[in-house]
């Protein structure tokens, strides 16, 4: 049996998982303002790409379920996104807040913070990547050292890579869909997967190899047990719904 693994660097990084969703409206400036005034590494951000080619920060292809709108992002320009606003209730109150550009966000947090950010394929094509670099470069966002750039699409991070081979890239797994040999096979420094595919066996082999492990999770009621459970096999990197629980347990709070 092999021995539990520790982490690869000195302190676990905690990335705020489209921003501090569990208190506000996800994927909105508010939620990663209260993220960023938390203390996180890090501000997980989705991509989006409009009609007219411009990027938003969501995590679904459709506006169902987080705005007043409906349809898919792609189906709506920059301006007719900007009618519709994000909407969720807390604490009995419900909250309406504008659906933010990429570049909104990092006008207000400029070189403040670390941005860890998903590009995915358009259509199956990799078109939003350029535009991205652009954007990023615009900001001197990639020259800083601010930029982590991750996509379950290796096509979309070999364009990152020919735009700008100095980003950090993080290729993701699907839940139930990690591949041991396919990750330590890929030239990338982060691995990026579903919580209950780590095992002892893989954060090992992956940290053989200088890579590190960050860990996202898709089920609310087991995440604090995910969290504990992952944090004894040593991971690199949380990809947080619920900051002060994650800085509670790595001893940040």
């Amino acid at each position: 049996m092999e021995s539990a693994p520790s982490s690869i660097v000195d302190s676990p990084k905690i990335i705020a998982h489209r921003g501090a969703n569990d208190q506000f409206n996800e994927s909105t400036i508010p939620a990663y303002q209260i993220a960023a005034e938390q203390g996180v590494d890090a501000l997980e951000i989705d991509l989006r790409m409009t009609a007219d080619g411009k990027l938003i920060a969501m995590h679904d292809e459709s506006l169902d379920r987080t705005t007043t709108g409906t349809g898919n992002v792609s189906d709506y320009t920059r301006s007719e996104i900007k009618s519709f606003t994000t909407v969720e209730v807390f604490n009995n109150q419900t909250i309406k807040e504008e659906i933010p550009t990429v570049e909104e966000i990092i006008n207000v947090f400029s070189d403040t913070e670390h941005y860890y950010i998903e590009t995915r394929l358009v259509d199956g094509e990799a078109v939003m990547e350029e535009p991205f670099i652009e954007l990023l470069n615009k900001h001197e966002i990639i020259t800083k050292g601010l930029i982590t750039i991750q996509s379950f699409s290796q096509t979309s991070l070999e364009r990152i890579r020919e735009l700008a081979p100095e980003i950090p890239l993080t290729l993701l797994f699907g839940k139930g869909k990690f591949n041991l040999r396919e990750a330590l096979s890929v030239d990338y420094p982060y691995i990026g997967m579903e919580s209950t595919d780590v095992n002892v066996e893989s954060v090992n082999q992956l940290h053989s190899q200088g890579k590190e492990v960050h860990v996202f999770f898709t089920d609310m009621h087991t995440q604090k047990k995910e969290q504990e459970r992952v944090n004894d096999l040593g991971v690199d990197g949380y990809f947080t719904d619920d900051i002060a629980f994650t800085k509670q347990l790595l001893g940040r709070d």
